[in-house]
């Protein structure tokens, strides 16, 4: 990173296939050329295979790509000694591992993700480089038909949450657009005590 440039914290989030990750992609590029790509991804059918390989053609050849379904924490200690911004593509994926980890303990979810979050945000803080973060925007659509989905979608939102509060910058991600929602330096207008709700 260039020396006398304070490090940012960015979120970004959306719906899918709202460009999310292609826009992730330009913004990390932009903040320097030593970038390190954190996968979440798991190959676990041919489909998942398929969007992985897709994803990695997407990136320039030149970034450090780590695969991590979890502790990424670890992974961005290890990563900010030689990286000018991380990516980390994506938290819903994060949290679907930590969730099925979890088995049907709900308690157990909840704490594997506060947990998590809590790391990543400690290592970002004790390091120097930028972090952009994907994640999808799970709160505008149908209420899940069964309990896990409910639970995930639960999840998701309140770690969205405690990151976008975290975060110096926030984009929405809607139809292949970017609208920033939260700007560097700016307060937030409304700081929840809670976010289950």
């Amino acid at each position: 990173m260039t020396a006398g440039r304070t490090k940012s914290l960015i979120l970004v989030l959306g719906g899918a296939r709202g460009g999310k990750s292609s826009f992730a992609q330009a913004l990390a590029a932009s903040m320097g050329e030593r970038v390190t790509f954190l996968a979440t991804a798991e190959a676990g059918d041919e489909e998942m295979c398929a969007r992985i390989e897709q994803h990695r053609a997407s990136r320039p050849g030149h970034w450090t790509t780590m695969e991590v379904p979890s502790t990424v924490g670890n992974a961005i200690r290890a990563a900010g000694q030689h990286s000018d911004t991380i990516l980390l593509d994506c938290l819903a994926l994060l949290v679907s591992n930590l969730l099925l980890a979890a088995g049907d303990n709900c308690n157990e979810a909840a704490t594997r993700v506060d947990r998590e979050i809590a790391d990543l945000l400690a290592a970002h803080s004790a390091g120097t480089s930028n972090l952009i973060i994907v994640t999808n925007e799970v709160g505008q659509g149908v209420v899940p038909a069964y309990p896990l989905g409910r639970i995930y979608r639960d999840l998701l939102g309140r770690a969205n949450a405690q990151l976008a509060r975290a975060a110096d910058r926030v984009y929405l991600m809607v139809a292949g657009l970017a609208l920033e929602i939260k700007a560097s330096g700016l307060a937030a207008a409304w700081e929840p005590d809670d976010v289950t709700t």
